[in-house]
């Protein structure tokens, strides 16, 4: 188990601001850790689409974590946080990765489905607005890699299944391009682009967060439609290697694209403290580069982030990664480390003095816009948005 200083929350979101026990003067106490909240703050985390657009449902690395209870501590917690979008996304590969992908599609779809009142699985961006409108988490099912496509066949395959967002590679070489700790990126391959064309023509996101920058410049050039970096962070901030040079940010904006930013803690600054400003410290460089329309949330993480978790996890994660990434002590930003955590974002936005719409656009209106271009209807989804239809006119 993990420990309780994250994850008790005495105090429940019960749907309107007022419902809220106010601790003084336009501040709300939602929380055991006695964070309080302006009105203002609550206000728009309740009244936004909230997608964390790399939000694994647990970052429990044990095989089968699909099939263990949900404990009723963690549906509070899912309900409590804001969020309503969360891109379900883990890192496979290796020469099993298409029996492994299968396997992940339906253990964390059936997850899913056998928690109804919590979760709905998202196949168009429509499914985000229902499941705002009806107070549930909403799935994306994703994959950090894409290794399980042994052809451009194999997308369309995919999509079916529900998957709507891909990476092209997970930090290291595959048949599709670099990954970013590989020491030579030599860019995406004819295949890649086979791949990045099957995606664009099912509507699948491409996705290049762990891509090498060469690798990230050409599927941005080689996309005919706009991609994502759905969790990565500034380069001239972090120095990180895992994280966007400008030049790939402001590439990405001009084709359309939106780049959420993550709460990791060596991509977010270079020296320790690494607070919730460091993070947005991010969020304004990317706005500076590009404007308000390209920024979102990727924080990389469940709801309690990486430093609760059981010891023998923690460093077995850790190990699994090349010396490049330079983990530190902990892993999770300050103040980002928690289910409430995008309240705490929207407080520093709104200390930064960002509009309302703006913000808006932070906590998951961008990342809307984008899915909503790129996702397109499968013959199955286009028969029951037709019967829906249908049934509301009757």
């Amino acid at each position: 188990m993990r420990g309780t200083s994250r994850r008790t929350v005495i105090a429940g979101v019960l749907g309107t601001a007022l419902a809220f026990p106010m601790v003084n003067s336009g501040y709300y106490r939602l929380s055991a850790a006695g964070r309080n909240y302006s009105r203002r703050a609550v206000d728009l985390v309740r009244g936004s689409l909230v997608i964390d657009m790399l939000a694994p449902l647990t970052i429990d690395i044990d095989t089968g974590a699909y099939a263990k209870p949900l404990p009723p501590e963690r549906v509070a917690d899912f309900r409590r946080s804001g969020i309503t979008g969360f891109h379900n996304a883990y890192g496979l590969g290796g020469p099993d990765a298409y029996a492994n992908a299968l396997a992940y599609m339906a253990g964390w779809q059936g997850y899913a489905g056998r928690h109804p009142e919590l979760f709905a699985l998202v196949g168009m961006a429509a499914d985000l607005d229902r499941a705002k409108a009806t107070g549930r988490a909403a799935v994306i099912m994703g994959i950090q890699n894409a290794q399980h496509f042994r052809t451009a066949a194999d997308v369309k395959t995919f999509y079916d299944l529900g998957q709507r967002c891909a990476q092209l590679t997970y930090n290291s070489q595959n048949l599709i391009g670099s990954g970013s700790t590989d020491r030579v990126d030599g860019g995406v391959s004819d295949f890649g682009a086979d791949i990045i064309k099957a995606m664009n023509e099912v509507g699948m996101l491409v996705d290049v967060s762990h891509s090498g920058d060469r690798t990230t410049l050409d599927a941005v050039a080689l996309s005919p439609g706009p991609i994502a970096y759905t969790h990565s962070n500034c380069r001239a901030i972090s120095g990180h290697p895992r994280t966007k040079t400008d030049e790939a940010i402001r590439a990405l904006a001009k084709k359309g694209g939106v780049m959420g930013i993550t709460g990791v803690r060596q991509f977010v600054s270079r020296t320790d403290p690494t607070t919730i400003r460091h993070l947005v410290d991010h969020i304004d460089h990317v706005v500076k580069l590009t404007g308000i329309e390209h920024v979102g949330i990727g924080s990389d993480a469940d709801l309690y982030g990486y430093d609760d978790m059981p010891p023998d996890q923690y460093a077995k994660l850790k190990g699994a990664y090349k010396d490049s990434y330079a983990f530190r002590d902990k892993i999770d930003v300050d103040g980002f480390d928690h289910p409430m955590k995008v309240f705490d974002l929207t407080e520093e936005l709104i200390r930064r003095r960002y509009s309302d719409a703006n913000i808006r656009a932070v906590l998951g209106g961008n990342f809307r816009r984008l899915l909503g271009a790129t996702w397109k209807p499968t013959a199955r989804s286009a028969r029951f948005e037709h019967d829906q239809l249908r049934t509301s006119r009757a």
